[in-house]
């Protein structure tokens, strides 16, 4: 069930006793791990009718069969690769055969890589770029036509704190966070005649998610979310929550502010800590 502190919170998902009169069709892609699918079945609690994407069909068929459990309108698994552009204008053109429409696509897929620029391999860059930054333009480049026809709708993208700061070790993806930051800016500005297709994104901090465990790692050694971590249910509130919000966006942890502020207020300090601190927490030597 939704938490009591969650209610007041998601405008529209519940009125009187029972399902809405017209639930909510919901995008989620990533949706078979880590915050995706943590947004997944809270969009499922909600009654939504959500539409789950992924590229693994078996895990997603088990994360389908979840969200009805909890309370899913519907709950529809459509296999795909964010990276494939045609892959997704499909996910985008089913999903309208099957619901007429699209109320918010909340885009949760993401891959990370860890090694020195030099070191990580041609293949590896690409894949980070490939299915972070250009998967998000693919996403939107789909998905805001569609928005914008209806006059309505959200588009949420999830990037991350290193969107807005730097760290050592991680250059593609966090080259790929920024883009996606700089996505959500332009997406904004672009669609400001239409009040009601709204552009959001979503920072999150650390989380504790398989996306360390699946990681491409040209560093040699063992990664693992550096603390203080959050949960992937506590960021995918916070993702959920942007749905007819107007907020641009949002943080996740309040020790986002403070990272991001010492980034942009005493660069020299940070750019001298933030190596040897990094190195500490987030990596375990084997």
């Amino acid at each position: 069930m939704l938490t009591r502190g969650l209610l007041p919170r998601l405008p529209g998902l519940l009125g009187a006793p029972g399902r809405r009169p017209e639930e909510r069709v919901v995008v989620v892609t990533g949706a078979s791990s880590g915050i995706g699918r943590a947004t997944a079945l809270l969009s499922a609690e909600a009654g939504d009718h959500v539409v789950l994407v992924a590229r693994r069909a078996d895990v997603l068929e088990e994360v389908a069969e979840e969200c009805r459990t909890r309370g899913a309108a519907s709950a529809t698994p459509l296999v795909a690769d964010v990276s494939d552009d045609e892959a997704v204008e499909q996910v985008v053109a089913d999903t309208l055969a099957r619901h007429g429409r699209i109320d918010a696509v909340l885009h949760c897929a993401g891959v990370v890589t860890y090694g020195r620029t030099e070191d990580t391999s041609a293949e590896d860059f690409a894949q980070v770029v490939g299915t972070n930054l250009l998967g998000s333009a693919s996403v939107a480049r789909h998905v805001v036509p569609v928005l914008r026809r209806q006059e309505r709708g959200d588009l949420v993208l999830v990037g991350s704190l290193l969107g807005l700061v730097a760290v050592p070790e991680m250059t593609p993806y966090v080259v790929s966070k920024w883009g996606v930051r700089a996505l959500a800016r332009q997406l904004k500005i672009e669609n400001g005649d239409l009040p009601d297709v709204r552009i959001s994104h979503v920072t999150p901090g650390s989380v504790d998610t398989p996306i360390y465990d699946s990681a491409l790692d040209a560093a040699g050694g063992v990664n693992t979310a550096p603390p203080p971590t959050i949960s992937p249910e506590r960021a995918a509130r916070v993702v959920l929550r942007q749905i007819g919000s107007r907020r641009f966006e949002v943080q996740t942890a309040y020790l986002n502010y403070g990272l991001v502020a010492a980034f942009r207020l005493a660069p020299g300090l940070y750019d001298r800590m933030v190596g040897p601190v990094f190195d500490a927490v987030s990596r375990k030597r084997s």
